[in-house]
């Protein structure tokens, strides 16, 4: 099997919305955001972060290091979904269709 097929190859997204109304919670909600970039996810919406990863196994990896970074307060979901399922999302931008970043291969160093 490819090692990169679009049915192997997985996209984690992480979606959060955490109180920010006390200085403690501004604090926690930005240190789980930058946990998270720190981990390699990066911005895709105000709140939606996401990771692209070679394998299911890998995004397993990545899935465990979110959990352990949950705050205390908020609410926080993971998804995981194939390059292939990735692809098929439609991006607007208004009413006018959005082009798709091109994701570059991820390099993996053994």
């Amino acid at each position: 099997m490819d090692r990169f097929s679009e049915y192997r190859v997985m996209w984690v997204l992480v979606f959060y919305d955490l109180p920010t109304e006390t200085k403690k919670q501004r604090k926690m909600a930005a240190r789980f955001r930058k946990d998270i970039m720190a981990d390699g996810f990066t911005m895709f919406q105000f709140s939606i972060y996401l990771r692209h990863c070679p394998s299911k196994e890998n995004a397993d990896v990545h899935i465990k290091r979110v959990k352990s970074y949950l705050p205390e307060q908020g609410l926080v979901g993971i998804l995981c979904v194939t390059d292939k399922q990735f692809g098929s999302m439609e991006l607007f931008h208004g009413h006018t269709t959005k082009e798709k970043q091109v994701g570059g291969q991820q390099l993996e160093l053994f």
